[in-house]
Parts: structure tokens; C-alpha cells; sequence
């Protein structure tokens, strides 16, 4: 019998899978439990446009992340800290503190997560830090430091 995947099941296959099973657990445990379909004609076409529109989704947001990588690269944003006698720094900047600077002088709403810094921003000047809009786009944010 062949079953086509709801979800990944182990020693079988993956989301998506049209694999060959043995009648009896095809139907006792994988279509019982919902984790499969039956493969016939309709379900195998409705696989495929599926399929079809999630690479259409995939393509759309990875352009969108291409788009919003070029206006990040072009940006500038500027971030004042709290700075003593001879230049010393009071504290840092993080990645959530860049991630809210890009929202508001940018307008661009991006995850603080998705901002790459090795460690926090401790001292005053030009720094470069890079963002992974996508897993195939990563972009480079100016980042000027001043005090204040």
C-alpha cells in the first residue's frame, strides 16, 4: 500500500513522502492516526499543488528578504550609551537593542535573534553587525555608537 506522509514518522520518511507500507499498519496506525493518506489519485494532486505553492511561498519570502537586505545594507541607524570620563562606557549594546533602533529609525521590524553579534557593543564608534534576514540572506547594518 502506498501512503503519502502528514507528518514525519521515523524509520519511514519524511513530511510530505509517498512511501510503500504494509496494508495492515498503513491502515491500523498511519491513517488512524492521522500521520498519513491513502496515495490515490486525488491526494497525490493535491500533494503536488501543495508542493507547487509552497515553492511559490519560498520564492516570494526569499525575494522579500533580498529586498529588505539591500535597504538594511544602504541604512545607517544610531545608538547613544551612557559614557564616563576618558571615553569609558556604562554598559552595552545588545542585539535587542538593535533590533528596537532598526524598528524605529528604520521602520523595518526584525527579530532580535536573527541579529548576529559575537558580544555586546561596549565602546563608542562605527560598528558593523550582521543580520540573517533568511537562511540564504545575511546582510551588514551600520551601527554608530555615540555618547552621551
Amino acid at each position: 500500500m502506498e501512503v503519502i506522509l502528514l507528518e514525519d514518522v521515523k524509520n519511514v520518511g519524511k513530511k510530505g513522502d509517498v512511501v510503500k507500507v504494509n496494508d495492515g499498519y498503513g491502515r491500523n496506525v498511519l491513517i488512524k492516526q492521522n500521520k498519513a493518506l491513502e496515495a490515490t489519485g486525488k491526494n497525490l494532486n493535491d500533494l503536488k499543488l501543495k508542493k507547487a505553492n509552497d515553492d511559490k511561498i519560498a520564492a516570494e519570502n526569499l525575494a522579500a528578504a533580498q529586498e529588505l537586505g539591500k535597504k538594511i545594507e544602504e541604512a545607517e541607524i544610531t545608538i547613544a550609551i551612557k559614557v564616563g570620563e576618558g571615553g569609558k562606557s556604562f554598559g552595552s549594546v545588545s542585539s535587542k537593542e538593535i533590533a528596537e533602533e532598526v524598528k524605529s529609525q528604520l521602520g523595518y521590524d526584525v527579530d532580535k535573534k536573527k541579529v548576529q553579534l559575537k558580544d555586546a557593543i561596549k565602546n563608542v564608534g562605527n560598528h558593523e553587525v550582521k543580520i540573517k534576514l533568511h537562511p540564504r540572506v545575511t546582510t551588514t547594518l551600520k551601527v554608530n555608537v555615540v555618547g552621551k
